[in-house]
Formats: structure tokens, C-alpha cells, sequence
């Protein structure tokens, strides 16, 4: 990856923001909105959009602001394959200088992607995650879903002799060149996307930073999708995508 060390040049830089969606009617247009408001001038903002085969009408939602310019790219799933899935057919749609996932949700905020992107656009790294745990402000939730994270960060860690503090971050901003390299490499269809893709870099020997993010976590009742059933699936993604090729 030393190929990569040149820094970028952000006034003709593109931002390409893979967002999947399944099932979010009631908070795609607020992320979207919060989509175009990021503070990345002057870089370029490529919205590439794949929908999982909603059935909540996001679909109707995403085709009118597709038609009205808000969404740059847009893919409809003829059927529901996941978020994995979702994001691999997102970057085969982008071709931004940096990449990075944007849930439909509003847990993560945009406003944090300067942090996130300066290591990159600086050329001091080829990937940047974003830590719930470093400090940053969060709503305080489930005290065994943060067990699970750090158990899991820390079993990945153990395989790909990296220090993160939150492997299961969705906010991955990855070098365009990089990620595009990995695309046809990865295989996960749903959550186990999040340590494939850390394996997948580590086995790259790409270039890790960390920074601390902001988080507002939802609850079940808000939509939150993931269960301790992907939790124990991670464990077995984990040793997949370390130990196989």
C-alpha cells in the first residue's frame, strides 16, 4: 500500500458516500439532508445509494430523490441480500478518491467526517475508523451490546495484530484506490461485512488510523436491526476471513 502515501488534493477530490438501505422510510431524507450539509468542501460528494428491497415504501422515497438530484447513483436489489451485499454492489458503483458507509439511520453523523477523512487526505493512512469508544459523545444504551463490541474488537485484534478500539464501526473511510482493490475480494452478504473488511485491510497491510466520533444508537423499538444472533456470527467472520483467504 506504500504506493499510496501521496497526499490527495481535496479540491479535486471526491467523496463517495456508499449508503445501504433497507427498510429506513421514516429517516432517509434527514440523513440524506445531513448527507449534503457534511462539512467536505472542497471535495466533491458522490451519493451512491443501494436499496435491500425495502418494503416500507423507501423505495418510492429514494426514487424521488434520485429524480430530484439529492441521490447521485441508485440501485434497487431485486431482492433482499443484505447489507454486505448492499454496500459490494455501492462500491462497484463509486469512483470517488475516498470511500466511506453511511447508514440510513441517524446514528452516525456526517458532521464527523472531516476527522475521519484528514488522515487519509493527508496521505498518512489508507483507512480511517471512526471509534465509538475513543471518548466522543454517544447516548448511553445497552451496556451489553458495548461487551459485545469490545469482545469482539478484541478477538479480531487478537487474528489481525491490529490495537482498534470498535471493529464493528460503520464509519470505515477507506482510500478509493484500495477499497476498489479489496471490492472483488469480498464475500460477506450481511453484518459480517464489518470484520471482513478489517481482515481484509489488515491482510493488505493498509495503513489504520482511529479517530473518536459521535454516536446516537437507537433502540429496537427505533429500528435498530442487528441482534446477538449477528454477534455470534461475528465470531465465525472473524475467523473466516483471518485464517481463509
Amino acid at each position: 500500500m506504500s504506493r499510496y502515501r501521496t497526499p490527495l488534493q481535496s479540491a479535486r477530490a471526491t467523496l463517495s458516500v456508499l449508503m445501504p438501505v433497507y427498510n429506513e422510510r421514516d429517516t432517509i431524507e434527514s440523513i440524506i439532508d445531513a448527507v449534503h450539509a457534511a462539512p467536505i468542501a472542497p471535495m466533491k460528494l458522490e451519493l451512491v445509494v443501494v436499496d435491500d428491497f425495502s418494503s416500507d415504501g423507501s423505495r418510492d422515497v429514494l426514487q424521488r430523490l434520485f429524480e430530484k438530484g439529492r441521490i447521485h447513483k441508485l440501485h434497487l436489489q431485486p431482492e433482499n441480500r443484505g447489507k454486505g451485499a448492499a454496500i459490494r454492489q455501492a462500491l462497484g458503483m463509486s469512483s470517488g478518491d475516498i470511500v466511506i458507509v453511511q447508514d440510513a439511520d441517524l446514528e452516525y453523523d456526517p458532521a464527523d467526517w472531516p476527522v475521519l477523512l484528514g488522515p487519509i487526505i493527508d496521505g498518512k493512512a489508507d483507512a480511517c475508523f471512526g471509534s465509538r469508544f475513543l471518548g466522543g459523545p454517544h447516548r448511553v444504551l445497552f451496556f451489553w451490546h458495548s461487551v459485545g463490541n469490545k469482545v469482539l474488537t478484541m478477538f479480531s485484534n487478537m487474528l489481525t495484530n491490529l490495537n482498534l478500539t470498535d471493529m464493528e464501526t460503520c464509519y470505515k473511510a477507506i482510500r478509493g484506490e484500495v477499497a476498489r482493490e479489496i471490492q472483488p475480494r469480498l464475500r460477506s452478504d450481511r453484518f459480517g461485512f464489518e470484520p471482513e473488511i478489517t481482515a481484509r485491510l489488515a491482510k493488505a497491510r493498509a495503513r489504520i488510523f482511529e479517530v473518536p466520533i459521535s454516536y446516537s444508537g437507537r433502540t429496537y423499538a427505533e429500528g435498530k436491526k442487528i441482534n446477538w444472533r449477528d454477534g455470534i456470527a461475528a465470531f465465525w467472520h472473524i475467523l473466516k476471513y483471518n485464517l481463509g483467504s
